[in-house]
């Protein structure tokens, strides 16, 4: 019947109530397409076949199944030829036909036969493929192929069902239908089984840990919708076990791998461009003039001053001005941009991939307005088939969908690229901090460099989110208007007019943002909240009660970044004024002029609805391009800070003059000399961390380094000694013998097993040296540089490392030793001796030979020969004695894991509590709060009724039908328009400037209120906690208060009030989608309510993954010397790498999860526009097309308002997590009040008594006394001594008067006044202390001397002068006020303590406590302080820990301590004739009797050593 078909195939199917396809196409086009498409696909599959003989997986039951169903088909393709045969050739054939049956009932089933064969080839191809679990193209084949079949299906039904109704029951073709059904229902199931992804046993494992195993390896389906990993569904908090391991491609190592790849190549061409620039300049400069070219670059030749230069005074205004040409010289003087284009080169091909995508999306969203466009003509005219209506309303879910797939495959690629830009840096960030100059380091403190790593990272990959829409906005911009010109023609002309006037006004707001700089502040807050809290964390800021000084700076610096944020938020606020009247000025410019411009011009609903929805599209990129605009802004000038630092050049400073000075293997060298004659610097110079400005060094072999002040891992002890070296036993304990660390390692709770806190908290000064000095020892190295490692510890400590580590008998015997050494007791036993004098060698030799030669040496010895008892410093304090506890008998596997003294960092689980959200509120105010709510709800209902008013208007179309439109109605129709849009505008101005207003308000509560508290929390809870999550609190959860809580609060409440809206508006329409939005409601309800939790659980875990990156990042600034000495710089790469690599195992679920609601919200979304377009279908009689394109438009809107909903919802959570976090540490116990009731009279302590009556103390509530039962009275200027060996409980003594640690049992008196009642600062600003480690904080000398400015210039140059600093600082060219840097590190360690005695001269207090006060201090120094302190404190109560037993020789009495006891306490002389334990000490140290201070000579004996 070919006559027929040809027939059937043309006339029209399509012209009548119920269409179809023709039966023509059905079997051909329908079924070539989908076959087509498996035979260009197949030889990809084939070629596998080719090259693997041998399968590589096990036959599962998933592809045994698909081989069977395929099989099947083959056989259902044979049925169906034998069928036509049977027919045309069999017996049963009809022999009166003449015709015999067409073509295709031959061609289709030879061509699925074949198919199908091939289709199993490729099956198996896919099971030998490496890696591969499915295939998307066999997926997408069958998915194809069903979609085609369902319209024969359809086709085959109706006829069947025709049939049977006319010709009673007989189906006319009963063979080729039933086949047909069957092929069809196997197909389904083929179709189903392509989706599960064919894992290998030996690869489930790896699915489990790594999803995106499969989510790489096509397994379509699911990554289509991210079908997420069973853990994210999990009812409990996840916990990062729960997390996913990386795959190796979004490893930080792979990453950063190829980003440094490609920078180097970047930078390359940077710098020669830069190098072409200053070619240029110079040329330019040189025709300006010779002369003063000649004068800039002698001021060039300048160093950066160091302590020890004394810079020339000079006009200071010519000075001013250069500095001003020099530093932006020195600004120019980097290679610029070459971070975006490396970027840009590594991460190409995602790039590329989202750009595909979000082209697409952006297509696909210009589909809607015409389809509506459609549907409301097909509501007008009612001539139009219903089926029509139908496919609309198909049509709009199938753009929709589509839209969605599109779209989230574009945000995954571009979150993924987000998080992986983040990675790149920060990975970048910490290389360069490896091998960055000791000078270039000096510029940023420790603070700024990680905020490089934190907030700018971040930043950037906030950009990198939306790079895309810097050319997609532009796009959709353009293409909105060309749309809009086919409906309203030339009248868009004004629209675009308004659009035009907006750029130049938001060009002059991003302009005025730029200038608001708030990152100066944020930097500068964040340094001081750094040292104020390695200030407390060393006691200094407790001891002398400063706390109230630092918390003013950084109050006052908190003001300025207010001011500041204030700013920024009334600028913001103008713009988003400006881009919420866009959208209301544009569309009443482009209406008033199309119904101005000809009366004929009518606006009808088609016209109106679909123009306003293309406006609703031209929203997005009119608002979000100038806040990327913005954004790019921000990430420029950090894009610059990034540059400079990466492309630091080495710069260093210049110490020696001139040194020339060779060492033979296997020697010990000592080097010595005066403060400040450059003894460290010749280590450094060594250690290649100083500029060779001439000559060169060169060391044989590897080194190890011990510098001045112990650097000490946050780790357990056994790891800080190892040092990344395999541990071997005997080697181990041999060192640990050595290094005298065998007693301390019993008095700590988990033996070598314990952990050391941060900066060596629990560890006393003694044993971090000791530690420091293991580290050395165990490392096996060719050469030792040991700068001054035997000042710390006590004297027979000192002898002992001495003789078993370093001496001619040690362990170190066989090693190049460089010892610097301000003791003279050990120079006998060196081979040979380096004396250095105002940077130069003065004299080189053996110890006789420079004694005989009467130079530099001989003039040293002499000044120090009576001083050479007290050569040994540093009685070994535990200063913390929380380690030092006895322990308690421990449970079977405690021992071995040691201590915990870092406790985890807490994470609050499950949802965020409503109090959280009331207690900002409540900072807020809640009268901004309500305010804010009600202008917001007032503009939402501007907005709706501007809507209802243009859908009243498009009704007049019909009503003024071939009648002139009266003018005043015109009118009236575009002023209620108009006026309606700039209320709206107005609302949000309103509602902006309140919530800027009270959310600065929020930020400076909360601010004060951690600031506050942590100035007042114990000393416990410092021990305990890393500073890292201190800074943590003050700089990401603040930011957060300051920047993201605001925005997601603003943006929440605009969603919900939109979400509302839109339901109201669609009910009003058609009533009876009421009945749809209550079970829409409940699965919404589910998906956010299951999202959230796990978004939520994943941003905490992000948040507290991140600390340990900073943390990490700050021990190895502050280690860097000591890291690079050993060349250990690739182990700290590595580990970098993994704690990075822990973050991101939170980050990738999170962008994921977010994938996953996004794809099931919009799915909802989608069919509340399908239902809103089916009930107009259906209800198409009764309603106006005005009200169904408002219905429709606002659905289309409310897809994307879902999403955001659910979004701002979870990212609300996330924020309010940061008031959480901050207000847990505002809401932690306090110590005592800073002041109390009871006030010490002015003058208090007049006489300076002190009485201990029965002292119990103990450092936590559950740990042992460390002080057991002290009872003892100290008259006024009595002077003691306190002595005893490491963990007595000396220092915990000193702790006790200051009430660090408060009282368990007894109390103190001083001057008949008990210290537990008096107020702490009352208490300890009456007390003065020169403390063990002279610390010092980044300001002026003079802040650093008297913070509070209580004191006169002149009193402060007198009090320079009696502790021998005046000569250097009247030398320093701005005097008093001249910049210290972070912790000092521009002073030596002698100047320091030298101001740490000013400091206490300065007090003028009548009792003084010297801890250690002399440790790192040449003789020379330590000669003048003690001469200051007898001298200045006579007539003080002087209480001295004493370190080297001869400097308390000349005390009043001496206390000896013993495990927490008093055992001894009577004069030196007295105790030393009573030979107990004051006696073994004074041996021990050399000393023969108490009368004379010089030292027997046996002392020196070499048995004695």
């Amino acid at each position: 019947s070919l006559r027929r078909y040809l027939t059937v195939c043309n006339s029209s199917f399509l012209q009548r109530e119920d269409p179809d396809l023709p039966v023509c196409v059905e079997q051909t086009v329908l079924v070539w397409a989908p076959l087509g498409f498996l035979w260009l696909c197949a030889p990809w599959h084939i070629a596998v076949l080719c090259r693997n003989a041998t399968p590589t997986k096990h036959l599962s039951k998933l592809y045994l199944g698909k081989q069977i169903v395929v099989g099947l088909l083959f056989l259902t393709a044979v049925a169906g030829l034998a069928v036509t045969l049977g027919e045309d050739y069999g017996p049963t054939r009809d022999t009166t036909a003449t015709e015999k049956n067409p073509w295709v009932f031959y061609a289709n089933p030879i061509l699925f036969t074949v198919s199908w064969i091939l289709l199993m080839l490729c099956q198996e191809g896919v099971r030998r493929r490496e890696g591969a679990v499915d295939s998307a193209t066999v997926f997408l084949f069958w998915l194809i192929l069903v979609v085609c079949d369902i319209f024969p299906f359809q086709t085959l039904l109706r006829e069947a069902l025709r049939m049977v109704q006319r010709e009673g029951g007989r189906i006319s073709d009963l063979p080729r239908f039933c086949l047909f059904y069957i092929s069809f229902g196997l197909e389904l199931i083929a179709l189903i089984l392509s989706a599960f992804a064919d894992v290998p046993r030996e690869a489930e494992d790896l699915v489990k840990k790594v999803p995106t195993y499969v989510l790489n390896s096509c397994q379509i389906l699911l990554s289509i919708v991210f079908h997420c990993s069973p853990k994210l569904t999990n009812q409990r908090p996840l916990v990062q076990k729960d997390m996913w391991e990386l795959s190796e491609a979004e490893s930080t190592l792979q990453i950063s791998q190829r980003f440094q790849q490609t920078m180097q190549t970047e930078l390359k061409a940077a710098r020669t461009r830069l190098q072409t620039k200053m070619r240029k300049r110079g040329e330019e400069k040189a025709s300006k003039g010779q002369g003063e070219g000649l004068q800039i670059g002698h001021q060039n030749s300048l160093g950066k001053g160091v302590s020890q230069d004394v810079l020339m005074m000079g006009d200071k205004k010519d000075k001013k001005k250069e500095k001003k040409k020099k530093k932006k010289e020195e600004k120019e003087d980097y290679p610029e941009s070459w971070l975006i284009p490396t970027i840009a080169t590594t991460f190409k091909g995602v790039l590329w991939e989202s750009a595909f995508f979000k082209l697409v999306t952006d297509l696909l969203s210009f589909a809607s307005p015409q389809i509506l466009k459609l549907m409301i003509s097909f509501t007008t005219d009612k001539s139009i088939y219903t089926w029509t209506g139908y496919m609309y309303a198909v049509l709009l879910i199938l753009v929709a969908v589509f839209q969605s797939l599109f779209l989230q495959q574009y945000f995954q690629r571009c979150f993924v690229l987000g998080m992986k830009v983040r990675t790149a840096i920060m990975a970048a960030v910490y290389k360069k901090a490896l091998v960055v100059s000791n000078d270039a380091r000096k510029e940023s403190t420790v603070g700024e460099t990680v905020n490089l790593m934190s907030a700018d990272a971040q930043r950037f990959n906030d950009v990198v989110n939306f790079i895309h829409l810097l050319w997609s906005c532009p796009l959709q911009i353009a293409l909105a208007i060309a749309f809009l010109w086919i409906e309203l023609g030339p009248a868009v002309l004004a629209g675009l007019a308004v659009m035009v006037l907006m750029v130049p006004i938001n060009g002059l707001l991003a302009n005025m943002s730029k200038n608001v700089q708030n990152m100066r502040y944020k930097d500068k807050r964040m340094k001081i909240v750094n040292e104020m809290l390695n200030g407390i964390k060393v006691l200094i800021l407790k001891l002398y009660a400063w706390e109230p000084s630092f918390q003013n700076q950084v109050m006052g610096i908190r003001e300025q970044e207010l001011v500041v944020m204030r700013k920024f938020a009334y600028l913001s606020s103008v713009s988003t004024f400006i881009f919420s009247c866009a959208p209301a000025l544009v569309s009443l410019a482009t209406f008033a002029v199309f119904v101005a411009v000809d009366s004929e011009n009518v606006l009808d609903a088609g016209k109106a609805f679909t123009s306003i929805s293309l406006f609703n599209i031209l929203r997005f990129p009119l608002a979000f391009l100038p806040m990327l605009i913005a954004a790019m802004v921000q990430v420029g000038q950090h894009t610059r800070t990034h540059a400079h630092t990466h492309a630091h050049t080495y710069v260093h400073t210049h110490a020696h003059t001139l040194v020339s000075l060779e060492i033979k293997p296997g020697k010990l060298v000592a080097v010595v000399g005066v403060v400040g004659s450059g003894k460290s610097s010749l280590i450094s110079a060594m250690l290649g961390e100083m500029h060779s400005a001439k000559g060169f060094i060169n060391v044989q072999g590897s080194v190890a380094f011990v510098p001045q002040q112990a650097w000490i891992q946050n780790a357990t002890l056994r790891d800080n000694i190892l040092f990344g070296c395999p541990l071997e036993d005997s080697r181990f304990q041999a060192t640990l013998e050595a290094c005298a660390l065998g007693p301390d390692l019993e008095l700590l709770p988990g033996g070598d097993q314990t952990e050391i806190g941060e900066k060596g908290i629990n560890l006393s000064g003694g044993q971090k040296q000791r530690v420091s000095l293991a580290r050395a020892a165990y490392s096996q190295a060719d050469v030792y540089l040991l700068d001054d490692p035997l000042s710390a510890v006590d004297s027979h400590v000192g002898k002992h490392l001495f003789e078993e580590v370093v001496g001619p008998k040690g362990i170190l015997k066989d090693k190049t030793r460089i010892l610097v050494t301000h003791g003279v007791s050990f120079l006998p036993y060196v081979d040979e001796i380096v004396v250095l004098k105002e940077g130069c060698v003065s004299e080189v030799g053996s110890y006789q030979s420079l004694k005989d030669s009467k130079g530099a040496f001989s003039e040293f010895l002499d000044t120090y020969a009576k001083e050479e008892g007290k050569k040994h410093t540093g009685e070994c304090v535990l200063r913390k004695n929380s380690s030092l506890k006895k322990p308690k008998p421990p449970a079977d596997d405690e021992t071995k894991k040691g201590q915990r003294l870092i406790e985890k960092e807490t994470m609050e689980t499950g949802q965020v509590k409503f109090s959280v959200y009331l207690q900002y509120l409540r900072a807020m105010g809640w009268g901004y709060s309500t305010m804010f709510f009600l202008v917001y709800f007032i503009q939402n209902v501007a907005f709706i009724g501007q809507n209802l008013w243009l859908s009243d208007w498009t009704n007049d179309a019909e009503d003024y039908y071939n009648k002139t439109y009266p003018n005043w109605k015109r009118d009236t129709r575009i002023g209620v328009f108009g006026a309606l849009g700039v209320a709206q505008g107005l609302f949000v101005f309103m509602g902006t400037l309140l919530l800027a207003n009270g959310s600065i308000n929020a930020s400076r509560i909360l601010h004060s209120r951690l600031l506050n508290n942590i100035l007042r929390v114990p000393m416990m809870f410092f021990d305990t906690t890393p500073s890292g999550r201190v800074v943590n609190r003050f700089a990401k959860d603040i930011f957060t208060v300051d920047e993201a809580i605001p925005q997601s609060f603003r943006s929440w409440i605009m969603c919900f009030l939109g979400v509302l809206g839109t339901l109201f508006v669609i009910c009003l329409a058609t009533p009876i989608f009421t009945a749809i939005i209550i079970p829409l409601a409940v699965v919404y309800y589910f998906v956010q309510r299951f999202y959230v939790a796990s978004s939520r659980q994943l941003r905490r875990l992000d948040s507290v993954s991140r600390s340990p990156i900073y943390s990490h990042f700050g021990e190895t600034v502050s280690g860097l010397s000591v890291i690079r000495a050993y060349g250990h710089q690739d182990r700290f790469l590595k580990h970098n790498e993994k704690v990075i690599d822990e973050n991101l195992k939170s980050v990738y679920p999170w962008i994921v999860s977010n994938r996953w609601l996004a794809i099931r919200l919009e799915f909802l979304g989608n069919l509340v526009v399908f239902f809103s377009a089916l009930l107009a279908v259906i209800a198409r009689d009764s309603l106006d097309s005005g009200l169904v394109g408002l219905s429709i438009s606002y659905a289309l809107n409310v897809t994307q308002t879902l999403n955001w909903l659910v979004r701002m919802t979870s990212e609300l959570e996330t924020n309010i997590v940061a008031v959480e976090r901050v207000s847990e540490y505002t809401e932690m116990e306090n110590e005592a009040d800073w002041v109390s009731e009871i006030r010490p009279p002015e003058k208090w302590p007049e006489a300076g008594r002190l009485r201990f009556e029965n002292f119990k103390v103990r450092y936590r509530p559950e740990l042992d006394l460390v002080l057991h039962g002290i009872t003892c009275d100290i008259d006024s200027t009595e002077k003691i001594g306190i002595v005893g060996r490491t963990g007595a409980g000396k220092s915990s003594l000193t702790n006790c008067l200051f009430r660090i640690i408060e009282a368990a049992e007894g109390r103190i008196l001083i001057d008949g006044t008990d210290i537990a009642t008096l107020g702490l600062h009352d208490l300890r600003s009456r007390l003065t202390i020169i403390p063990q480690d002279p610390v010092l904080f980044s300001g002026t000398l003079r802040m650093n001397l008297d913070p509070f400015e209580t004191f006169s210039d002149e009193e402060i140059w007198r009090i320079l002068e009696l502790s021998h600093l005046k000569e250097y600082v009247g030398g320093l060219q701005e005097g008093l006020t001249h910049e210290v840097s972070e912790g000092g590190e521009n002073l030596s360690i002698g100047q320091r303590q030298l101001l740490c005695l000013a400091r206490a001269l300065l007090r003028k207090s009548r009792i003084l406590i010297l801890d250690e006060a002399t440790a790192a201090v040449d003789l020379e120094t330590d000669n003048l302080i003690q001469k200051t302190i007898r001298r200045e404190f006579s007539h003080c109560t002087v209480l001295t820990i004493a370190h080297r037993l001869h400097s308390i020789l000349d005390s009043s009495r001496v206390m000896v301590l013993d495990a927490g006891k008093i055992v001894e306490f009577d004069s030196p002389s007295t105790l030393f004739n009573k030979q107990g334990h004051f006696y073994s000490m004074a041996r021990d140290a050399g000393i023969t009797t108490v009368d004379s201070t010089a030292l027997d000579s046996t002392a020196l004996d070499s048995t004695a050593l």
